[in-house]
């Protein structure tokens, strides 16, 4: 088995899916989770790959935000879309990245997780409150 299966169970994967959903009642933003093992490119450019292979880039208010984690490399970036980027300050991602580095450190892979989807959903609320005809443009599901 590999560290990617080894890294959550499936309760824990359900945990995460559950705080996206949670996280996504509150905003039109849409969260997805991509974890690998690891990547032989520059994580942040991995993460901006993942983003366009996941179709995230194609949101109606272009707010989609992936959680891209690199398990053996112990690397995760925090990837907002444009429309995220133009109505935020610069430093917009650093609580949730807090949130996230502060379990992931302690070991806490899962909560690290599901606090920062929680963590960005808030963020995002006050940017991009939900909206009675907002639909779950993305799926929920961790991708691999």
């Amino acid at each position: 088995m590999s560290k990617v299966e080894e890294f959550l169970s499936k309760e824990e994967e359900q945990e995460i899916i559950s705080a996206i959903r949670i996280a996504e009642k509150n905003t039109s933003g849409e969260i997805r989770v991509h974890i690998e093992s690891s990547t032989e490119k520059d994580h942040y450019e991995r993460a901006l790959e993942v983003f366009y292979l996941l179709k995230m880039n194609n949101t109606k208010e272009s707010n989609a935000v992936l959680l891209y984690v690199a398990v053996n490399d112990k690397k995760f970036v925090i990837y907002g879309d444009k429309g995220i980027n133009e109505v935020v300050p610069k430093n917009f991602w650093n609580s949730t990245k807090d949130v996230i580095q502060n379990h992931f450190k302690q070991g806490h892979f899962k909560q690290g997780i599901v606090d920062g989807i929680l963590k960005a959903g808030e963020e995002l609320q006050i940017h991009f409150p939900w909206q009675t005809n907002d639909e779950n443009e993305l799926s929920n599901e961790i991708s691999k």
